[in-house]
């Protein structure tokens, strides 16, 4: 199930994509129009921020704003930011593999092939979109 920090982050960055000009966005704005809560959101566009999906400026002016175009943020990147692995299983994972203290052979489990198939299904999903396929931009 997705976490509230992925759907509440997607949200965030979608209404950021969606904004006209290159002015920064007030978290109070982005919180008040998704109805996120405002420090779980400060929380959420700060790691994204180190992550290098968001940029920041402080001061009267200040907010977020994307580092790239809306058509350059891959779901992939941001699913990994927010939520972590992609996979459902650790021995399944491209990027955190691990292999399953409780399965003596991979190659005959069938939890194994199932997750396999999908994990990259929802890679498929993830690499072919876009935050500008969210935003309608």
């Amino acid at each position: 199930m997705l976490s509230k920090k992925t759907k509440y982050g997607l949200k965030a960055l979608t209404y950021i994509a969606r904004k006209e000009g290159d002015e920064p966005v007030r978290v109070s704005e982005i919180a008040k129009s998704e109805n996120i809560p405002p420090k779980f959101l400060e929380s959420i566009l700060l790691t994204l921020r180190k992550s290098g999906i968001l940029g920041s400026k402080k001061g009267k002016h200040g907010g977020y704003y994307l580092r790239q175009e809306p058509t350059e943020v891959k779901m992939t990147d941001v699913m990994r930011v927010l939520e972590g692995p992609i996979a459902m299983v650790p021995c399944v994972s491209l990027n955190f593999y691990e292999k399953c203290d409780d399965c003596p052979d991979e190659e005959k489990c069938s939890v194994n092939k199932l997750m396999i198939q999908v994990r990259d299904n929802t890679l498929q999903v993830f690499r072919n979109t876009t935050l500008a396929d969210l935003s309608g931009n």
